[in-house]
């Protein structure tokens, strides 16, 4: 019997991979200047500014961030879960919900060993609140369940 689901493994390891490689990074490297540190990209629309996070998506519930790390933790054991049991035959299911396991374990890990989370991604044109790879993961991966959702009958069979 093989791994099944190999479209969520992939997704899953590069997501988790990509953020804390970037995290790690970002905290090297711009932790050794004066917080907030800040490198302008694109000087008043993009920016990698280092901050960190001990609550949820967008600081929210900063100050009752303790129970954070377990559902973190629990969201990523249920997913691992179903990609090891469920057979996930569309690939957008497959990477949706790879993507948002990788995200889940990058920010739930943070939490877990150093109780926040590294946040540095900075749109600046938008006023949008500071984020991290793990986010984005997230955020795709919901992305790519609609699409499966919504995918016509006929493609909703495809197989990898």
């Amino acid at each position: 019997m093989g791994l099944r689901n190999h479209f969520f493994w992939l997704a899953a390891i590069v997501g988790l991979s990509l953020d804390q490689l970037t995290k790690f990074s970002i905290a090297h490297s711009l932790a050794l200047t004066r917080p907030p540190a800040s490198i302008a990209l694109w000087p008043g629309v993009f920016h990698l500014t280092y901050v960190t996070n001990r609550g949820a998506a967008f600081s929210l519930l900063s100050h009752h961030g303790e129970w954070l790390k377990w559902l973190s933790m629990s969201v990523s054991l249920g997913l691992i879960a179903l990609g090891l049991k469920a057979r996930l035959v569309n690939r957008w299911e497959q990477v949706g919900y790879g993507l948002i396991l990788g995200g889940a374990l990058g920010n739930g890990l943070d939490r877990l060993l150093a109780g926040e989370v590294v946040d540095f991604l900075d749109f600046r044109l938008i006023h949008f609140p500071i984020f991290n790879v793990a986010d984005v993961c997230i955020n795709i991966g919901i992305v790519c369940l609609l699409m499966a959702a919504f995918a016509t009958p006929s493609n909703r069979g495809a197989r990898e």
